[in-house]
């Protein structure tokens, strides 16, 4: 027996299986075509709207194609539970004698798909991209052209930290995406004219990330898990700071504290961030005082001084003002005081090995 032979028969089998006999999205009877990036089995219909999003799935007839032996190994009765157990349950799920936007609209759950002008990392000017969110991959992608075949970039969105910032972007509608490439923060910049669709956007991040959260810690209720979704900084501003021998001069950077990454940028709007900090609980050696070491040679206007201190080194800064300076040591405390989670742990390893 060939190759094709098996898989035929192999796939014969597996139709046999309960809930193979319908189509996974509308229920209509004996499905002729299948997802094979998915593992399901759907009606001829549903396989148009399937064709239409080729980012999640890639469409295969039952009778005219070849399949593959790992194309075979789901069936709908396993998808739908894994795929459908987040669903809400006001969701409407339509039928076979549902109309096409009622179909369409429950296929497409759970991604988004969309122009949003984007600023370029080199030249800060905005350009319209396209981009993908991909509640099944647990991925943001975005394409320099719309047509592109293969993303510029492949996010993870359990690295993302989405908030809204419309003075620094200078835009109304403007939202800040960060996540973590290459073990250094990326910064980008988004908005969209229309102020409802990137709040949809901002939305839309959020509910993969918690889907995403539920699959990863199944036990946990809502209320624990809401916590680690998108953020906003704690606080945001200008500083000075030495380099690691404390004999350079203090230089002027712009600071984002997001929860436990302390970065520093020479600019707001910088893609990468110049460098960053990982700020522990205080039982594991991290520590931040008021002024600066003794002896330390202050060479700029600034002289509110701020040492935090980590199990590797001093970090020196001074800020213009008191007021700042007493916020920005109250925001150190507050995350130093409160104990690490496994993630975090995970994340201080990452930050002491990183190259």
């Amino acid at each position: 027996m060939s190759a094709n032979e098996r898989a035929t028969r192999a796939l014969r089998e597996i139709l046999q299986n309960p809930g193979n006999d319908a189509c996974a999205d509308c229920g209509a009877p004996d499905p002729g075509w299948g997802s094979c990036s998915l593992g399901v089995f759907i009606c001829l219909a549903c396989s148009g709207i399937h064709r239409n999003i080729p980012d999640i799935s890639k469409v295969k007839s039952l009778s005219l194609s070849r399949w593959e032996d790992h194309e075979m190994q789901n069936g709908n009765e396993l998808m739908k539970s894994k795929y459908e157990a987040a669903v809400p349950v006001y969701y409407y799920k339509p039928t076979h004698k549902d109309c096409q936007v009622l179909r369409e609209q429950w296929i497409r759950e759970g991604t988004r798909d969309g122009m949003l002008m984007k600023r370029g990392r080199d030249n800060g000017q905005f350009l319209s991209r396209r981009f993908v969110l991909l509640e099944r991959e647990g991925t943001l992608k975005y394409f320099t052209k719309y047509d592109a075949k293969e993303p510029k970039a492949v996010i993870k969105v359990d690295s993302i930290n989405a908030t809204f910032q419309p003075e620094k972007i200078g835009n109304p509608n403007g939202l800040q995406i960060t996540y973590l490439k290459d073990y250094s923060t990326r910064n980008m910049f988004v908005y969209h004219e229309n102020g409802k669709e990137i709040v949809d956007w901002f939305n839309a991040i959020r509910a993969v990330q918690l889907h995403y959260l539920k699959v990863a810690f199944p036990g946990a209720t809502d209320a624990e898990l809401v916590p680690k979704l998108t953020r906003n900084f704690l606080k945001e501003g200008y500083m000075e700071k030495t380099g690691p021998r404390q004999t350079e001069g203090f230089k002027k950077r712009w600071f984002t504290l997001d929860h436990r990454r302390l970065m520093y940028l020479k600019d707001p709007l910088d893609a990468y961030a110049k460098g960053e900090v990982f700020l522990g609980s205080r039982d594991h050696g991290y520590n931040v005082s008021l002024g600066l070491p003794a002896g330390t040679h202050c060479n700029g206007a600034w002289q509110h001084g701020i040492t935090i201190e980590t199990p590797e080194r001093l970090f020196l800064f001074t800020c213009e003002m008191e007021s700042d300076q007493q916020e920005w040591v109250k925001h150190f405390n507050n995350v130093m005081n409160a104990p690490m989670s496994p993630q975090e742990y995970t994340m201080e390893a990452m930050f002491k090995h990183r190259p």
